[in-house]
């Protein structure tokens, strides 16, 4: 009689599992075809190109008055109007700028990076939203990112990317 109780048990158990595991619905998207089409994105990179085109200008005309100073200061030297002393005080001088340049050119990639950060968190955000929103009106309760190269097989039928881009107005 145990046997049978344990067995019913066993075989409830089993038609439930395998109720659930049917249950459950499996979408992907790509995040990355989404975001390319994306005009916010496109929007986003041209404002960090003309911040970039600013730094980049910025820095060039640093890099272009260093060289200035050097080439000035090489001719005084090879013409004779620059003391040993002088030489010694204006190369302290050079290295300095020479230092600048390259803490400018540092802060110049982590200003960039920032900026990018800050244009592109509210997109990803915005897409986030689109896909759960889709997620959720469509019934899956698992969507995975194409685009990450971590799925292996998916059914066309479960792609919800042109969903996701109905969503955002794409």
């Amino acid at each position: 009689m145990t046997k049978m109780i344990r067995y019913s048990f066993v075989l409830a158990f089993t038609l439930c599992l395998a109720f659930t595991a049917q249950a459950q619905k499996f979408g992907y998207t790509s995040s990355q075809a989404i975001l390319l089409e994306l005009p916010d994105v496109k929007r986003a990179d041209s404002k960090l190109k003309d911040l970039e085109s600013q730094l980049q200008k910025k820095g060039e005309q640093m890099v272009q008055r260093y060289q200035t100073k050097r080439q000035d200061l090489e001719k005084r030297y090879a013409d004779g109007n620059v003391s040993q002393v002088q030489l010694e005080n204006e190369l302290k001088v050079l290295t300095d700028e020479e230092k600048k340049i390259v803490q400018y050119e540092q802060d110049m990639m982590n200003q960039l990076a920032n900026k990018r950060a800050e244009l592109i968190q509210p997109i990803l955000e915005r897409v986030q939203q689109a896909i759960d929103d889709v997620a959720a009106e469509q019934g899956y309760q698992y969507v995975f990112d194409q685009s990450t190269g971590v799925l292996l097989y998916a059914k066309e039928e479960d792609d919800i990317t042109d969903k996701v881009k109905a969503k955002l107005g794409m």
